[in-house]
């Protein structure tokens, strides 16, 4: 028998992740970590078990560690905190003897000028160092990322972007939670790192184009600096760090760090990664 945990089980990409896993193992060998009552109900009337642990209490994490086989580490939220959080789980799954751990990176998080690649980059290196065998899951650009602002864009008939010509190959959450929960279960995918995007890669202005006839409301893409774009998103509520990041990542796309055609992602799920259209 293989114990299989996951992290942030609660979030959107965790869930679907234990939705595909139950697919593919015995649901008894799932555990859910969650951090509330809430949680844990949810996953028990669906039959996953669950155990509390919190990122930020290291006490919590090795006893709900205990006798897990598989651990996928989903990156944290917390921006800024994330290296100190996943060192906390990592150094709590080398204690309770995990024999292996698959992580939610970024794409080539060692290499990558994007400012979220930094945690990233810091939480692949604890674990490559700590003994304990892994995969990476270098994540590309979600296509739910893209389409957050897709009501504001209808409204003004126009997307105001940083990324001039780049081209983002993204892919759904459920491609990358499926993709997770082949990796855990499934051999043979120990000191892998897998880059993960979507099949078509697209810019701004395709997008524009594709949200035009999917909702028969013209859209153009507008092409603005940076900082503008920053400015843009604090003023529309964000914080400005996140907003920074934001706006870092959508200008560092027009250097083609969001670019991936390895088809890597569809290899693994064995069919096409989902389109912009369909997720729209």
């Amino acid at each position: 028998m293989t114990t299989y945990l996951i992290t942030g089980a609660a979030g959107l990409l965790g869930q679907l992740v234990i939705d595909h896993l139950a697919q593919r193992v015995a649901k008894d060998d799932i555990i859910a970590l969650v951090r509330s009552d809430a949680q844990k109900a949810a996953f028990e009337s669906k039959g996953i078990a669950t155990r509390y642990g919190d990122y930020d209490k290291p006490e919590t994490l090795i006893e709900s560690l205990q006798g897990v086989d598989r651990l996928l580490l989903i990156s944290g939220s917390a921006i800024g905190e994330r290296v100190r959080q996943h060192g906390n789980v990592i150094k709590a799954a080398k204690q309770a003897g995990v024999g292996h751990i698959a992580y939610t990176s970024i794409l080539r998080a060692d290499v990558s000028s994007m400012g979220l690649a930094v945690e990233h980059k810091a939480t692949e290196e604890i674990i490559q160092a700590s003994g304990i065998a892994y995969a990476l899951l270098r994540n590309g650009w979600y296509t739910e990322n893209m389409v957050m602002g897709l009501e504001q864009d209808l409204e003004m008939g126009q997307h105001f972007g940083a990324a001039g010509m780049g081209q983002f190959s993204t892919a759904s959450r459920n491609d990358y939670a499926e993709a997770a929960a082949i990796v855990l279960a499934t051999d043979g995918h120990a000191g892998k790192t897998y880059e993960l995007a979507g099949d078509a890669a697209f810019g701004w202005a395709d997008y524009a184009a594709t949200v035009s006839k999917a909702k028969g409301t013209a859209v153009t893409f507008v092409n603005i600096p940076e900082e503008t774009l920053k400015e843009a998103l604090v003023g529309a509520g964000l914080p400005e760090g996140f907003a920074g990041l934001l706006a870092d990542s959508d200008a560092k796309a027009a250097e083609g760090w969001l670019f991936d055609d390895s088809k890597t992602l569809s290899g693994l799920l064995g069919r096409d990664t989902a389109t912009l259209a369909s997720i729209l």
